[in-house]
């Protein structure tokens, strides 16, 4: 197994990088948003997947750890394979593909290209218990007279009240962790002060 490789980027297309390590070129399957993060010339690290068929053998990578075990996370799923998973991790980053998991917003995973609202479906169910509302908001039972259930509830009422006024969940919780101090806020407060920040 290839953990990572280190070296200089020497290429890069839409869905793949060249990345060079001792007069070797590596070419390396990746998302859009990984793509994003990597320049001609750059000294990168990339994170990699081999994914081994009969009659292929390709090299998967992410510039974060949290992306690459996320795509490990995808490909385990009936009915998406690796161009799956780098469609859903293209369209969504890992913040939005949290967001959208545990809210149930299928249609935020379903904007990937040759992923079907019942494919989404299950990437939902799959990935409900892998991922917590903390990995989006950080430690939500910080310093607060709430205690961490009220907190959850706290947000899960404000992010419904969103949704109610034609926002999709992943706009709604996106707009609530941008409001600072969030949980020392009563839900109406929250509901205000992440309106003021939906974009």
């Amino acid at each position: 197994m290839i953990e990572y490789i280190h070296g200089v980027v020497t290429y890069i297309e839409q869905d793949r990088v060249i990345l060079e390590n001792q007069g070797i070129g590596y070419c390396i399957f990746t998302s859009s948003n990984t793509i994003g993060k990597l320049r001609i010339k750059d000294t990168a690290s990339i994170f990699t997947h081999l994914h081994v068929r009969e009659d292929d053998i390709s090299l998967f990578g992410f510039a974060t750890r949290d992306e690459l075990n996320a795509f490990e996370l995808l490909i385990k799923i009936n009915g998406i394979g690796p161009k799956g998973a780098l469609s859903v991790l293209s369209v969504l980053s890992m913040e939005e593909l949290r967001m959208a998991v545990l809210s149930e917003d299928a249609k935020a995973i379903a904007k990937a290209n040759g992923i079907g609202t019942k494919t989404a479906q299950r990437v939902i169910m799959e990935l409900k218990d892998k991922f917590k509302l903390d990995d989006v908001f950080g430690d939500i039972s910080a310093p607060s007279d709430l205690s961490e259930g009220d907190n959850h509830d706290m947000i899960t009422e404000a992010a419904m009240a969103l949704t109610s006024l034609g926002y999709s969940n992943v706009e709604a919780l996106r707009a609530i962790k941008k409001v600072e101090d969030y949980e020392t806020l009563s839900v109406e407060q929250l509901l205000k002060e992440a309106l003021k920040r939906m974009s």
